[in-house]
């Protein structure tokens, strides 16, 4: 006699096959269709008023009543399965998924920051969030507070203690590993600190950016954080096909970002929840692949004479404070391998215009090999003082690792190493000048 389902719990790489979806809502279609649709039939008129008094908020739901579809801008039958399918990676309540990650995250600050408030944020962060925490949030009276990795161990709270920082802070931002050195962030010790400013009228948020290591090797919501937002362009569409992004945490919050979601109107449309569906279905063998080949490519460059350092968690060494943040937080070293050429720009430029297999493109996590210069394309917006500061240096090239076999790839990084070997000797330099 066959089991019923219920009596076993799956894994989420099995349930992203089948989760939310039942076949005969679509004539049998094994695989959710794509909903093309603006606009849902209500059965009755008061049907549709019950829909939209709670999708305006005016009631609470009723036990086990569930929103009914009412307009593509508020629920669609792709987004919906999508966001239920998501949530099951971080054991999240809620799911929101948008057009791109950058409206993912500037919902998310624009519904929990308001005039007055401060923010704080690690650093470096991804080029496009620092540019709209330092240039476009000002303009609306809201204050963004870097802080550098480990100041939130003791220093981050001391700087908050300061003046009326800390009355004001209301949310904790955090990209963790950092993009583009790798940095590990604390999120525990960070929440220990929204902890510790907020109080009865007043919350802090804590909201880790984990696209470099979700949704397969962190789960920042089991360590305290309130959001974790995600550029799903990157792992979780994973063939640099799509844009999209998305926002998960419980269900008080989520409510929260989907109204303001609604009336900005940068939900990702049904064809976009579609493409997420089936890249879910491969995200964990995509992503084992991307990892086991980004330990080869980073212990070969940790060896060749022409690196001056590699930034990959793999490397952290043990005994060390941030490997046991590391071990704490991730059960994986990532994909996503950083590192310093001897030199400067130029012998970076000439290193990556010498790739062949592996393409001079930015963005990351998707099935093809990428390299690029953060420096000078995505952190390019940052201040040249913070450039600096974060160690986004001249010399810096950033590798996304991608499924090809990794001994292909290990070869073209030693040609365009070659390649610039060439190049300095022709120029009577040497590969330490």
């Amino acid at each position: 006699m066959k089991k019923k389902m219920k009596d076993h719990k799956l894994q989420p790489e099995s349930l992203m096959m089948s989760h939310g979806y039942r076949p005969e809502w679509s004539e049998g279609a094994i695989k959710c269709p794509i909903f093309l649709t603006s606009t849902f039939v209500f059965k009755t008129a008061e049907e549709g008023k019950a829909f939209f008094e709670l999708a305006y908020g005016k009631r609470e739901k009723a036990p086990n009543e569930e929103l009914g579809l009412i307009y593509s801008r508020i629920n669609n039958p792709d987004l919906e399965i999508l966001e239920d399918r998501l949530c099951l990676w971080d054991e999240a309540d809620g799911c929101a998924v948008f057009e791109s990650g950058m409206s993912a995250i500037t919902t998310v600050l624009l519904e929990f920051l308001s005039p007055g408030d401060v923010v704080a944020y690690s650093t470096p962060v991804y080029g496009g969030t620092d540019h709209f925490l330092n240039h476009f949030l000002p303009k609306y009276g809201i204050h963004a507070l870097p802080f550098r990795p480990g100041e939130e161990k003791e220093d981050l709270q001391k700087k908050l203690s300061t003046g009326d920082l800390g009355k004001k802070l209301k949310m904790i931002f955090l990209e963790t590993p950092a993009n583009p050195t790798n940095t590990i962030i604390d999120i525990q010790a960070c929440k220990r600190i929204a902890d510790i400013f907020s109080n009865d009228e007043k919350k802090v948020f804590l909201t880790v950016d984990n696209t470099y290591m979700g949704p397969l090797w962190s789960h920042p919501l089991k360590h305290g954080a309130d959001l974790v937002v995600y550029s799903a362009t990157k792992y979780i569409g994973g063939h640099s096909d799509i844009i999209a992004g998305a926002v998960l945490g419980n269900g008080e919050v989520i409510t929260r970002v989907k109204t303001l979601r609604t009336f900005l109107g940068n939900m990702a449309g049904p064809y976009t929840g579609w493409l997420l569906m089936r890249s879910l279905e491969t995200l964990k063998i995509r992503m084992e692949q991307q990892q086991a080949n980004a330990v080869k490519v980073a212990e070969y460059l940790n060896d060749h004479p022409m690196v001056k350092n590699v930034r990959y968690p793999g490397l952290i060494k043990e005994g060390t404070e941030a490997y046991e943040v590391f071990k704490k937080q991730y059960s994986g070293t990532g994909a996503m391998v950083s590192f310093e050429i001897h030199g400067g720009e130029q012998e970076a430029f000439e290193f990556l215009n010498s790739l062949n297999l592996i393409q001079l493109a930015v963005s990351l996590g998707s099935t093809e090999s990428l390299a690029q210069h953060p420096k000078t394309m995505t952190h390019a917006g940052l201040d040249p003082d913070h450039q600096e500061e974060f160690g986004i240096s001249d010399a810096l090239v950033r590798l996304s690792i991608g499924v090809e076999n990794y001994k292909d790839l290990i070869w073209d990084i030693d040609q365009a190493f070659q390649a610039v070997e060439e190049f300095l000797k022709s120029n009577g330099r040497n590969i330490n000048a």
